[in-house]
């Protein structure tokens, strides 16, 4: 693979170098003819037009050259991009199928974790006076040491409750309303 794009730049370089050196040379008899001009020798002058003919078809054979060298290049570097292009585009899409797939399992995880049923997070907290993290009988440390979870921070999985209004205490106990008859009042202050 190397050895074509190598001979291809050989190709453009030797049509340039080529026209170059065909151009230089033709000054040498355009020289000759215009110093045959002020003589009036016509004789050179026709062989000098002649070499500065023939230097010149060549020198257009030579930019021919370079021009299908340089066609080719292009060709060449076009090819290669467009590999390029699809090497990364493959690359892409197996990444994200693997981001997807690892997605889904993660989506699996969690539904069968759940088990299913309708629940919510909530943190498990004890009200004051009962045996837990702040009411003085033990420390954060020793849970940890004895294998255990900090309560405070430990989910609990609870059912939800069939949407009947919520009182909450001052101490956060949790106490269901009854059902309301006409003409209750319910004061409410913050």
């Amino acid at each position: 693979m190397e050895r074509q794009v190598i001979d291809m730049n050989m190709k453009t370089m030797d049509g340039l170098i080529g026209a170059r050196m065909n151009i230089d040379m033709m000054d040498v008899p355009i020289r000759v003819y215009k110093e045959a001009r002020l003589k009036g020798d016509t004789a050179t002058m026709e062989r000098a037009m002649d070499y500065a003919g023939k230097c010149s078809d060549k020198a257009w054979e030579y930019e021919a050259k370079a021009d299908e060298g340089m066609k080719e290049e292009a060709k060449e570097e076009r090819e290669k991009a467009k590999e390029k292009a699809q090497e990364e585009l493959a690359e892409r899409i197996e990444k994200r199928k693997e981001e997807q797939k690892a997605e889904a399992e993660a989506l699996v995880e969690k539904m069968q974790g759940n088990g299913g049923e309708k629940t919510t997070d909530v943190p498990q907290t004890k009200p004051d006076g009962e045996d837990g993290p702040d009411s003085g009988t033990g420390t954060e440390g020793e849970a940890a040491q004895e294998g255990g979870t900090d309560a405070a921070t430990e989910p609990v999985k609870m059912e939800m409750p069939d949407k009947k209004p919520v009182l909450y205490t001052s101490t956060g106990q949790a106490k269901t309303m009854p059902e309301q008859g006409p003409g209750i009042n319910i004061s409410v202050s913050v």
